[in-house]
């Protein structure tokens, strides 16, 4: 997850990750303040509700990079004030 947050997230979006935690169980939450794809629309709760779309693609990066990387995952994310974000991460047991 060191990997996803610090190489591939300052690859992709030119930042690290502001942070990540886990409960040691296989679940991590990566949450980024100023999510990229969310900075460019307006700050306040009318566009709230469209935000989960330009998170999907994201979603998908991830569980693609971990997918190379051997892992199983299941990745969600949500949005309760913009622009941050949080990305669930739960790793599946093969």
């Amino acid at each position: 997850m060191k990997f996803i947050c610090k190489d591939f997230w300052t690859t992709v979006f030119k930042k690290q990750i502001d942070n990540l935690r886990t409960n040691h169980q296989g679940i991590y939450v990566l949450q980024d303040n100023k999510f990229r794809l969310l900075t460019q629309m307006s700050a306040g709760k009318q566009y709230l509700e469209h935000a989960p779309k330009y998170l999907a693609f994201t979603c998908g990066l991830i569980r693609g990079g971990l997918s190379n990387l051997g892992i199983k995952s299941i990745v969600t994310a949500e949005v309760s004030v913009m622009p941050a974000c949080k990305f669930q991460v739960m790793i599946q047991k093969m």
